[in-house]
């Protein structure tokens, strides 16, 4: 008599027809003896024999990746008795805490978070140092004021062409050449301040200039690095190093220049620079797929994870060198992120280049105290930042609506801030002001998870430009607003008034951005 298996041979199909044809095998049990994969993200063989009703079938497990989307559509099951295989299962698990500060795309975003450290205590320098150069010049506080912005006239004009050559060459190459020239723009600042006026505002110009392409080459990174569901946090990190730079700066400008002179800190913090260039083209790599240091598990987990409308890799190539600037500005969204930054550069520049002035001048501390008291906000803005990029994340990831998430970050942002600010006018000691500018800066961060995200979401392929546009907007008003400050406390006498002013519109900044913004794919490539 033929054996069962004489009679009904046994049927080999492989993986990809059982995977396509989910309806088909669905009803398949699998018997006792049925050998799971100890990780589906490794190479496994899976055998299975079947007579009638069973199929016997050798394979190696597709790379999670490769197969999630039929994966998370299929199930097989079997009865009471026998182990139940979840596909879904299959998928790259959530890295936990320590693999994810330990891994590849976090030093990445570290060493960008450097950058911006240097970034922004190059900028600050002059904050400090403004106030020598002015009683050695004998220089009055409105023009003390055109001195600090003419870093912004450089700024101005770069960060819309630096976010085109983002988008196009890639974060990595344009943040190098970016931080090497503004590492030269410093370091040759006491030299120019030296020779003559003229020298020393082109000097901060061009080291606005070259500082135009941090953000849009931070935006450009974290997008090819980082999944949506952790863009928040890396913007955290990134954004902690840039307010720590404000902090560095400030409290060290005041001893290096008790040593070293006036020229002390831009010299020190100029050779720094070059020193992160050297250290950033040997070490990074513009995208995980051509990191020889990334582990597999790492690379599979961001290509699981990551959306298939953002092609992060095809960016580089097709990205237009001329992007469709009409469209651009045709859409409500894109207004929401100008006006967003350009608040948010208002308010930043205010408080960063005026608040040691303003705490020498109302509350008559020195010169070390003052640089101490304005610090101390922006290292608390640095931890605050990277915990709302946390709690940021982790709504999206319980199931609230991006365009929801970004609202309510947003607003805090703002709204805090300027209920702060009021509070800061009332003030009646330095201590006490410190505390409430400290709250208003540390707020303020929320605003990183709100705008400075979005633009990696409704035109991934755009946003080194989007971030250009609303930075040169965000730079017009940081001009408007530190200019400003000076020739209003010259007219009307008063700190106090311009930052009444301040808080007002952050108001109608929350407002408008509530309104018009969404947290969905935009098309930019098609008229209306």
């Amino acid at each position: 008599m033929n054996s069962p298996a004489a009679v009904n041979p046994p049927v080999r199909h492989s993986p990809a027809t059982i995977f396509q044809n989910p309806r088909k095998f669905r009803n398949i049990k699998l018997p006792h003896r049925f050998v799971e994969s100890s990780s589906c993200c490794t190479k496994s063989i899976l055998t299975t024999s079947v007579t009638s009703k069973r199929i016997e079938f050798q394979h190696e497990a597709y790379r999670v990746w490769n197969s999630s989307r039929l994966l998370r559509k299929s199930r097989v099951s079997s009865d009471d008795t026998q182990p139940t295989v979840s596909f879904n299962e299959c998928e790259v698990s959530e890295p936990s805490f320590v693999e994810f500060i330990t891994s590849e795309r976090v030093k990445v975003v570290a060493m960008v978070a450097l950058a911006l450290a240097l970034c922004n205590a190059d900028r600050v320098v002059m904050s400090v140092a403004v106030v020598p150069l002015s009683q050695s010049r004998g220089w009055s506080q409105s023009f003390a004021g055109v001195v600090q912005s003419s870093f912004l006239w450089g700024y101005l004009i770069s960060p819309i062409a630096g976010g085109t050559l983002v988008d196009y060459y890639g974060g990595k190459v344009v943040m190098a050449c970016g931080v090497a020239l503004w590492s030269m723009a410093t370091f040759l600042t006491p030299w120019a301040a030296e020779n003559s006026l003229w020298a020393l505002l082109s000097m901060r110009a061009l080291l606005g200039v070259a500082e135009g392409v941090a953000l849009p080459c931070m935006n450009n990174m974290i997008a090819r690095w980082f999944p949506q569901t952790e863009r928040s946090r890396a913007v955290g990190i990134a954004m902690a190093g840039f307010q720590l730079g404000s902090a560095i700066g400030l409290t060290l400008s005041p001893i290096l220049m008790s040593q070293g002179g006036v020229g002390g800190p831009f010299i020190i913090f100029g050779l720094s620079g070059f020193l992160w260039v050297l250290v950033w083209v040997s070490a990074t790599s513009s995208t995980p797929e051509r990191s020889p240091q990334i582990s597999k598990y790492e690379l599979e987990y961001i290509q699981s994870k990551r959306k298939k409308s953002v092609k992060v890799e095809s960016q580089m190539k097709t990205a237009k060198i001329i992007p469709p600037f009409r469209r651009l500005l045709s859409k409500l969204p894109t207004w929401s992120l100008i006006v967003a930054n350009s608040m948010h550069s208002w308010g930043f520049f205010v408080i960063l280049s005026w608040m040691p002035i303003y705490f020498k001048t109302i509350y008559h501390v020195d010169l070390r105290q003052a640089a101490w008291f304005s610090a101390v906000p922006w290292s608390m803005m640095a931890l605050v930042g990277y915990f709302a990029g946390v709690f940021s994340d982790k709504l999206i990831q319980g199931g609230m609506t991006v365009t929801l998430t970004r609202k309510i970050m947003q607003s805090i942002g703002f709204i805090g801030p300027g209920i702060a600010l009021i509070g800061l006018i009332m003030a009646k000691s330095p201590v006490m002001a410190s505390a409430w500018l400290t709250l208003a800066v540390g707020l303020k961060s929320f605003s990183h998870c709100g705008f400075l995200v979005n633009l990696q979401e409704i035109a991934p392929q755009y946003s080194g430009v989007l971030h250009g546009m609303s930075n040169t907007a965000g730079t017009l008003a940081a001009i408007i607003g530190t200019v400003g400050a000076g020739f209003f406390v010259e007219l009307v006498g008063s700190f106090q008034g311009f930052l009444l002013l301040t808080a007002i519109l952050y108001f109608s900044a929350a407002l408008f951005w509530n309104i018009f913004s969404t947290g969905e794919r935009v098309n930019f490539d098609e008229g209306n």
